[in-house]
């Protein structure tokens, strides 16, 4: 076979690949995307509250996990070796304490709607971590897209603190989901990088099975002492076993194949998917403003895709 045909089979095989790490992407993300409003139908409001957040949080943890334990027995995975343990505890910190806690807390004090616009920037700081990591140079067109998309974020906070209180001012509970978005894009850029040496169902697994000694504690201890409405226990059972789980099935296969800093970008269809699901699932009004801010921060993140990205840097 010539070299010529060889380059040319590569280049198609490259192509395939990227096309499925894409779709595996866009799977992952629809999964996703009903988190938000799922975790406000499970926790409620300040008004009507259902579901403590932090059950929300740890509960559905350590319900996947225990899942995941019989998962991990009949595939007969193998167990972590050196280094894997530190990387599989940074990333539970980010996917199931960080992101779950930071936004069950968050969701009680803001509408669903609201928390998926800030969000938003989650592609953003997934692409400006995995760069870091990998030791990447993004070009400065992509710098200038974060921080736009970090100060649309900003700019959304204000106007809806202006509008709800009268004055200019960011939210504790915008901090929180500020929070959560750092979390998440940490835990998904460490979970990638242990793909490429483990399956990437095996990883978030793994994770959730380490993470059962403080989940099933903290679950117990903030079990519900009054009576839950069954739409809240639906909300908490699908964060459970499609956020908190078999999402990650397809969206850790779609980093490993794909690249994290490529892939993370189809994260920008999610705001607007969470802003759909909102409607239907919570009644929730989304109004001209909302869907502004959206397609701004979601244009930022088109605009950062198009940049490139350089060699790694030097020690």
């Amino acid at each position: 076979m010539s070299a010529a045909a060889t380059g040319s089979g590569t280049a198609v095989e490259d192509q395939q690949a990227t096309r499925h790490s894409l779709w595996l992407g866009v799977l992952g993300v629809s999964i996703f995307a009903f988190s938000i409003p799922m975790t406000r139908l499970a926790s409620g409001s300040d008004a009507v509250p259902q579901l403590h957040p932090l059950f929300v949080a740890f509960g559905r943890a350590a319900l996947a996990g225990l899942l995941a334990i019989a998962w991990l027995v009949v595939v007969r995975a193998r167990r972590p070796r050196g280094g894997e343990w530190a990387i599989l505890l940074f990333t539970a910190a980010g996917v199931v304490v960080g992101w779950p806690v930071f936004l069950g807390l968050a969701v009680r004090h803001v509408e669903a709607t609201h928390a998926s616009v800030i969000s938003g920037v989650l592609p953003l700081a997934t692409a400006a971590i995995a760069a870091w990591v990998h030791r990447q140079r993004p070009a400065r067109g992509f710098w200038i897209a974060a921080v736009t998309g970090t100060a649309l974020v900003v700019a959304f906070a204000l106007l809806r603190s202006l509008q709800s209180n009268g004055h200019l001012g960011i939210g504790w509970a915008d901090g929180l989901l500020l929070l959560a978005v750092f979390s998440a894009a940490a835990g998904y850029v460490s979970g990638a990088r242990l793909s490429s040496a483990m399956p990437p169902e095996h990883v978030i697994s793994w994770v959730l099975v380490l993470s059962l000694p403080l989940t099933l504690p903290v679950a117990a201890l903030t079990w519900p002492e009054t009576p839950i409405r069954p739409a809240a226990w639906g909300g908490f059972l699908y964060v459970s076993l499609f956020s908190m789980w078999l999402g990650f099935f397809a969206w850790y296969r779609a980093l490993a194949i794909g690249g994290t800093v490529r892939v993370s970008q189809v994260q920008l269809l999610q705001p607007f998917l969470s802003l759909l699901f909102c409607a239907p699932v919570l009644g929730e009004r989304i109004d001209a403003i909302t869907v502004g801010f959206s397609l701004a921060i979601i244009a930022t993140v088109v605009w950062s895709r198009r940049q490139t990205v350089g060699a790694p840097r030097g020690r």
